[in-house]
């Protein structure tokens, strides 16, 4: 799998050809659409990605309990009007449920002073009246007031009080805030909140009634998101007097697509490669079969354009680290009999499809490295089986198993700066990522001397002329001037502050022996204890030891799950990528009808 090759193209044709032009590129879905005209200054009118409103209609007629029957076919069924039906349906909806609310609250706040109707101004003198809840402790507040008052009710905490005044009084009249109760008595208020339950009600049948269309609408949201893919493309094209343009990046292998649909739209085109400073969207050329590859590499970071694609050696990557986190083959047996059961149910989409092969890599890989530390559900196979002989590894050999890690991490990071010379190949960035190819392995040298006991000059000389590759390599600065060369050699000083980041980044992978270690050491407890426990007690110690083994394993299988995915994406996306993609693209996303997934 590589990264596709881009050109960027400009289509340029007269005002009405401008509907079908669109229309036609939609159809080839080849086109990643660059922006040529400013957004709208209103954000309500901006057009995005995606059927959104569609998708919100579909959500709040599927949350219906008991749905009508469905209907299957409708000649005249016109999604986008259904989509408008259901959303102004949902307008309405939550107007009424706020004035349901409000009115509730309301009563809520005038029924301590009771069911009183409201004189009208002029029969008071132009008084009005002025509610406030006052906490019994502060009753002798009421003696100092200049306001005629009354307490109309009172409970055990409160005195429900009225004011008499032309003016509201000012806040500090009172210790407390006064109480807003509106104009209308409680029984009017009853009476609107029993309109609005019932408007409601009316309001519920209408969004039942309309669940008859679901079905439809499920077969039809292809439609909604490309209608909504057309409007958000149209906004980004220029539109001057009788003429529009419309630019984009298009793949290499279908630039003569393109060219035949413009030369029938009567559309000019020019054909422009990628400039120095310009970086077009990054696109993965791969299988279908291998979409969970990739999925799994951009779900963290998207390779630049100029970079590498990463997708099938994050996926092996990711494979070996989780089977050396999880350390057992009886636990690759139990993921490989889950692919197994959901086997079928992973066989509707293509994508569906590359993730239960996925699964398959996984739980082979987790089942051979078992074999290979001799462990199955944490125990050890007898010295005279075939199993025992494929033991080759010893997870309480530490010094082995150390070293193993080590240069796992070791040839996982200069494969890193492998790929990263080979996409930089012809500047001097490819040489600084040899050069710390030379230092990593320099370092991994020096220190086996160390621990053997034998010369250091192979590993110190081969990281030297590491160290010398990165300082004189690693800056792009241009020579304009002789101080730039001073310049230069600085950058490339600054740049071995790295060199500690290389030393923690290997010994992160000491992380796949460390939890490997975790793993397989609880396992052995739980078998421990589960023996002991039967071995103690006769009868129910049988019962109690199986529980314990159960119980156990269980929640070692759903830790060394959690940790073989987190570590193990966590060693590609942290480690691997900062040295083998530092520079994050932009995804290609083709203007291109929604179809249903088959």
């Amino acid at each position: 799998m590589t990264i596709a090759r881009l050109k960027k193209m400009s289509l340029v044709g007269p005002a009405d050809q401008k509907a079908a032009t669109l229309e036609a590129l939609q159809d080839l879905g080849c086109m990643h659409v660059l922006p040529l005209a400013p957004p709208p200054s209103e954000p309500e009118k901006i057009s995005e990605r995606g059927a959104k409103d569609a998708y919100k209609a579909l959500r709040f007629l599927a949350e219906v309990p008991d749905p009508r029957r469905q209907i299957q076919r409708d000649p005249n069924f016109d999604m986008e009007q259904l989509v408008k039906d259901v959303g102004d349906l949902m307008e309405r909806t939550r107007d009424m449920t706020d004035r349901r609310d409000f009115l509730e609250h309301r009563i809520s706040q005038v029924r301590p002073w009771g069911d009183l109707d409201f004189p009208p101004t002029d029969a008071l003198a132009g008084n009005r009246l002025w509610f406030y809840r006052l906490p019994v402790k502060h009753r002798d507040a009421l003696t100092e007031l200049e306001f005629p008052w009354a307490v109309l009710e009172q409970d055990h905490r409160y005195l429900y009080t009225v004011l008499i005044g032309p003016v509201e009084p000012e806040d500090d009249v009172l210790p407390v805030a006064r109480t807003h109760v509106g104009s209308l008595p409680i029984h009017k208020l009853e009476a609107q909140l029993e309109d609005a339950e019932i408007a409601l009600e009316g309001l519920e049948a209408e969004r039942v009634a309309q669940t008859r269309y679901l079905t439809l609408m499920r077969q039809n949201l292809s439609v909604a998101e490309s209608a909504a893919e057309l409007a958000h493309a149209t906004q980004k094209v220029r539109d001057e007097e009788a003429m529009f343009a419309v630019q984009g990046w298009v793949p290499e292998e279908r630039i003569e697509a393109v060219l035949e649909m413009a030369n029938a739209k009567d559309v000019a085109v020019l054909i422009e490669k990628p400039q120095g400073g310009e970086m077009p969207p990054t696109l993965l050329e791969q299988p279908d079969s291998r979409s969970a590859a990739t999925d799994l590499a951009l779900f963290y970071q998207v390779p630049g354009y100029k970079d590498w694609d990463p997708s099938v050696i994050v996926a092996a990557s990711f494979a070996i680290f989780f089977a050396m986190i999880v350390a057992d083959a009886g636990y690759g047996a139990v993921i490989l009999l889950g692919v197994l059961l959901f086997w079928k149910r992973m066989d509707r989409t293509v994508s569906e499809r590359s993730w239960r092969r996925f699964g398959l890599i996984i739980s082979g890989a987790t089942i051979i490295y078992g074999v290979l530390v001799g462990s199955y559900f944490g125990a050890s196979p007898p010295d005279s089986s075939i199993w025992a002989r494929l033991k080759l590894l010893d997870l309480n050999n530490f010094n082995a198993m150390m070293m193993v890690s080590i240069v796992v991490g070791v040839l996982h990071l200069v494969l890193a700066n492998a790929l990263a010379a080979r996409a930089a190949w012809g500047h001097r960035k490819a040489v600084a990522n040899l050069g710390w190819i030379c230092a990593l392995v320099g370092g991994f040298i020096l220190w086996l001397s160390y621990m053997r006991g034998t010369s250091p000059i192979p590993g110190g000389a081969t990281m030297g002329l590491g160290v010398l590759a990165i300082v004189w390599f690693s800056s792009e600065r241009v020579i304009k001037k002789p101080t730039d060369w001073l310049w230069r050699l600085i950058d490339g000083i600054q740049s071995l502050a790295g060199a500690m980041g290389a030393f923690g980044d290997v010994l992160s992978y000491m992380r796949l022996f460390a939890l490997g270690l975790a793993s397989a050491s609880l396992a052995i407890t739980f078998n421990d204890l589960a023996v002991s426990v039967m071995q103690a007690l006769k009868g129910p110690g049988i019962l109690f030891g199986l529980l314990i083994l159960i119980v156990g394993h269980i929640l070692n299988f759903a830790l060394a799950m959690m940790s073989g995915v987190v570590h193990g994406l966590r060693l590609n996306y942290i480690e691997f990528f900062k040295w083998g993609l530092p520079d994050e693209g932009v995804v290609f996303r083709p203007f291109a009808r929604k179809e249903v997934q088959e």
